[in-house]
């Protein structure tokens, strides 16, 4: 069979992968703290396998290696919302999902608080048959808030512990900076996506420390998805995947033309 059948599903196969990951970038583009992913791209080594008819040509064509993700810094826009967190440099926000114990990263500054009742003492107010009121303590449930993503998540601070507000705090507006936590790792290759916008990291990244970013209140950070290059590369992929179909289809006419002179 002409090899170019091959070659051309190949090709075909590899663009409709590309575009997809073109179209979650630009479905992503106005989504805070996104990074946008990098398609590349790797010829696939040839080598003869033995076959019914004869040898045959194994790994023809090429294949997506690798969507990488860009962690270039976006820009910044005020919110005025004191939840709201950037990161202006290098690092993530930490993450803590109190079910599972993971610990994620991200650079989406949207937070919220989370009420969580926790056992502590309680207080209690008695009183006696003449009016008398005795107060004591006991076991019980207390309401604490932290902060969180939103999502049962709880933000980390500096120290890697959740960050707790005090009642009066939480039902105020003004709320004051807290110690939200800014990490990093040496390598951020290879760092494995999650949804909800957010990563983490493999072996190759090794351990965790502080980040060299600075946490700014009432800011957060833009998409670095180009909206303009995204679509660009989207024109690109269809039409490249349109030069595989032909391919597939020019090969066919040539098969029937070969057949008929028989």
């Amino acid at each position: 069979m002409n090899i170019s059948f091959y070659t051309a599903t190949a090709g075909a196969r590899e663009q409709q992968s590309r575009l997809d990951v073109h179209a979650n970038n630009i479905a992503n583009v106005n989504t805070y703290g996104f990074r946008a992913k990098q398609p590349s791209f790797s010829q696939l080594m040839t080598g003869p396998v033995t076959g019914i008819e004869g040898d045959l040509m194994r790994g023809v064509g090429s294949r997506m290696e690798d969507a990488a993700t860009d962690f270039r810094q976006s820009g910044l826009t005020g919110t005025e919302r004191k939840l709201d967190y950037a990161i202006n440099g290098a690092g993530f926000f930490g993450l803590l999902d109190p079910r599972t114990g993971e610990v994620s990263y991200t650079r989406d500054g949207s937070f919220t608080l989370s009420e969580l009742k926790e056992a502590g003492e309680v207080e209690v107010t008695e009183t006696d048959e003449t009016g008398a009121e005795t107060t004591r303590t006991e076991e019980g449930l207390v309401s604490k808030w932290y902060l969180s993503d939103g999502m049962g998540r709880f933000v980390l601070d500096r120290t890697g512990q959740r960050i707790e507000v005090d009642a009066e705090t939480a039902e105020s507006t003004d709320i004051p900076e807290l110690p939200v936590g800014v990490f990093d790792f040496i390598n951020h290759d290879g760092m494995r996506s999650l949804g909800d916008n957010r990563i983490v990291p493999v072996e190759k990244n090794g351990n965790v420390g502080l980040g060299t970013g600075e946490a700014v209140q009432g800011c957060l950070e833009l998409s670095n998805a180009d909206l303009a290059n995204e679509l660009t590369k989207v024109i690109e992929s269809q039409r490249t995947f349109q030069y595989m179909l032909r391919m597939i289809t020019t090969s066919d006419e040539i098969e029937t033309t070969v057949n008929g002179l028989r």
